[in-house]
């Protein structure tokens, strides 16, 4: 696999794979979970469409009947399932969940998708889990050298065998056991013969909702799976809460304490769907925010503002208002196109660009623009983009970015690289400026992004642009993988 390579201020070389990922960034993974009513497993799938977004490699349903548990996965996206009418009808039960999978640790294979089922001392256990858990390959090691087997290589297995070897009798007290072993990010969805059982890690990383439509309970990622149900709102899983909800209705524990809650902000500005909820907050109404800010910080004269679609649109809109400049439409995505990381060569990255973006020559002809985008990882789409504009017509490209420079790896379950492949982390903004091939580029400050989320700053964890974890990492780790 080749490599492109890039001098920056300092002597050094940075290094991005031809065959890595581009800007899309993605995240661990998006998880429902219903109990009660009917039809269960097609409410779940029918949440899993409004979830598609938090990941597309793979799509799992498990349902439970009182005797047993059913488990279905398919590699790719939702209607690879939905498509299959008599499988899905076979899936009758009381309780189900289900899990869209993007993965940050773990291949992305058939063994790795999700939900996970087992069968223990208990009964049989399904778990669907968002999240990474840090100290998972430590755990992995450890119970390997005392002869346990792995189906997978992802680190989710590694909770169900911390459960299933508990000596609680109780599965909701295995499971409390269970998460004070456990550091990371995660939250769980676990489904028994009769019951649905719900985490979240203490911090809070991860967003998770709880909802109810006449008698069925529903947990969800986010909010806009509760919408598509006409669920209503009921109130978010704790930090820290372990549920379990059944036929006598909900019991809650608080489980896992921290000093602190450490909310991803990077699903204020990029993961999390605008018309969801998360964190208790409008994430549409943070976006605009967030674009208002970066248009104090950073006005330029120009004509119009675009975003880089989709998931730039609303601080995009934000900077438009700000800056009293029109907002327009100069870029169109194509929906249908598959990822450009796959491509072995630049030329067909270049090429897959433009099958996935396509200009407005009469919205850019002539005109200075202002292009806002979430964020830079490695920098390859926004070259081509930068280069599209120009070809179109325009007389002046400046980049807006809604996020501070992503100069650290993470390790809670979003899918940035090592620090080697963060263009930020290795170059100087005048470097990037020129890489892009921008008349100008700035950057969200971190200061100005912490202004602008709902409650103290100090509730959110921004370790990916200031490198302030909220727990240790271990000296010389780039990126936990449990292989």
């Amino acid at each position: 696999m080749g490599a492109a390579k890039y001098r920056t201020a300092l002597g050094t070389y940075i290094y991005v794979p031809m065959g890595a990922q581009d800007e899309g960034i993605g995240e661990e993974c998006g998880v429902m979970g219903v109990f009660g009513g009917a039809e269960v497993a097609r409410r779940v799938l029918m949440g899993l469409y409004s979830l598609q977004h938090r990941g597309q490699e793979s799509v799992g349903v498990a349902v439970a009947n009182n005797n047993d548990i059913q488990l279905v996965r398919r590699m790719g996206l939702v209607t690879e399932l939905t498509r299959e009418e008599k499988v899905v009808d076979d899936l009758k039960g009381t309780a189900a969940i289900g899990h869209v999978r993007y993965s940050t640790t773990g291949r992305s294979n058939l063994n790795n998708a999700q939900p996970m089922l087992v069968s223990t001392k208990r009964g049989p256990l399904a778990i669907a889990h968002n999240g990474n858990i840090v100290n998972a390959p430590e755990i992995r090691k450890e119970m390997e050298e005392l002869g346990h087997i792995f189906q997978s290589t992802s680190d989710t297995e590694v909770i169900l065998h911390l459960i299933a070897r508990s000596k609680k009798t109780d599965l909701f007290d295995a499971i409390a056991e269970t998460l004070e072993k456990l550091t990371g990010a995660y939250c769980l969805v676990f489904l028994s013969k009769d019951a649905v059982y719900v985490a979240r890690d203490g911090y809070g990383f991860r967003p998770l909702c709880l909802g109810r439509l006449d008698k069925t309970w529903v947990v969800a990622s986010e909010t806009c799976a509760l919408d598509l149900l006409g669920a209503s709102y009921v109130r978010d899983i704790r930090p820290g809460e372990i549920c379990r909800i059944d036929g006598e209705g909900i019991e809650s524990r608080d489980a896992v304490k921290k000093t602190r809650k450490a909310h991803c902000v990077f699903e204020f500005i990029y993961f999390a769907r605008p018309d969801s909820r998360i964190f208790e907050e409008s994430c549409d109404k943070i976006r605009r925010r967030i674009g208002r800010q970066l248009a104090k910080e950073y006005p330029v004269s120009a004509d119009v503002v675009i975003s880089v679609p989709d998931s730039s649109n609303t601080a995009a809109l934000g900077y438009a208002q700000e800056s009293n400049t029109r907002f327009d439409i100069g870029l169109l995505r194509n929906h249908y196109v598959g990822r450009t990381f796959i491509d072995p060569s630049q030329n067909v990255r270049e090429q897959k660009v433009k099958l996935k973006f396509n200009t407005i020559a009469g919205v850019l002809r002539g005109k200075r623009v202002v292009m806002v985008d979430d964020s830079i990882v490695r920098g390859t789409t926004l070259k081509f983009l930068t280069k599209m504009l120009r070809d179109a017509g325009a007389a002046e490209v400046h980049i807006r970015i809604s996020s501070p420079p992503v100069v650290n790896p993470c390790y809670y379950g979003m899918d940035f690289p090592s620090k080697t492949e963060l263009i930020a982390g290795n170059m100087t903004k005048e470097e990037t400026r020129k890489l892009l091939g921008a008349d100008s580029l700035e950057y969200l400050s971190i200061g100005g992004l912490l202004s602008v989320v709902p409650g103290s700053g100090g509730n959110y964890c921004a370790a990916c642009f200031d490198g302030k974890y909220p727990e240790s990492i271990p000296d010389g780790s780039t990126k936990f993988r449990c292989e």
